[in-house]
């Protein structure tokens, strides 16, 4: 399978926009929209493509937006109603609540190490230590919330946003090598391989997809379906 990449598209089209959503699944045959987990009028929720370990979600957005920073305030409270709804599928799938959210949040093409210019949150359930390593690469970091990411877009900067032990910070991104987080994440393995080019269509990376799709999927049947995401209407 040659190497799939994002740029080679027609017109430069966003791969996580239709219709070119879920073209990747296919090329990898992995389910697409079958494979969605949850979603709403905002979000859906789906395995990535190339998982860095078992329970890597993503959480897209629906319409196309640069990053979160580009969140009008009702859709950034969706987002974190559903940072904290994966928090719970992770419980009742791995038995631990902790999660790692980390997104390369590009405020122009390519920036903050992004490879697709579409809003998305990386989600791995219970990793630690990436925020030292961005710190140790000299990215410091200083509290996060919406007003700062969307300071950050409208200056033209892009951003590193990672949650880990239940604090958010927000890192200086423009200059990052492509997909930095996903290599910071893997900083410790022995293996170093991160870029998803590497191991998607792979039978080990299919494996990790399916077994997240069955794990995530069985733990959203599991919940209660008593709590909804706030309203989001603009």
């Amino acid at each position: 399978m040659a190497e799939p990449t994002v740029r080679d598209e027609p017109d430069h089209d966003c791969v996580l926009c239709p219709p070119l959503r879920f073209r990747f699944n296919g090329m990898a045959g992995l389910p697409g929209e079958s494979g969605v987990i949850a979603g709403d009028r905002d979000f859906f929720l789906i395995p990535d493509v190339a998982p860095l370990a078992e329970g890597h979600l993503l959480l897209v957005t629906r319409e196309h937006h640069q990053c979160a920073g580009d969140f009008p305030g009702p859709m950034w409270e969706r987002a974190l109603w559903w940072r904290d709804r994966v928090a719970r599928l992770y419980r009742e799938a791995y038995g631990a609540g902790g999660l790692l959210l980390f997104e390369h949040g590009s405020a122009s093409a390519q920036g903050g190490g992004a490879c697709i210019d579409h809003a998305h949150w990386h989600f791995l359930p219970g990793a630690t230590g990436v925020r030292v390593v961005v710190e140790r690469e000299g990215r410091p970091g200083v509290p996060a919330d919406h007003a700062t990411l969307r300071a950050c877009y409208r200056a033209g900067r892009s951003y590193l946003l990672i949650e880990e032990d239940g604090a958010a910070t927000v890192h200086p991104g423009d200059g990052v090598r492509s997909q930095f987080l996903r290599w910071a994440v893997e900083a410790s393995s022995p293996s170093r391989t991160w870029r998803w080019q590497e191991t998607f269509g792979s039978p080990a990376s299919r494996r990790r997809f399916l077994c997240t799709l069955r794990a995530i999927r069985a733990a959203a049947a599991a919940l209660p379906d008593t709590d909804q995401p706030p309203d989001s209407h603009q």
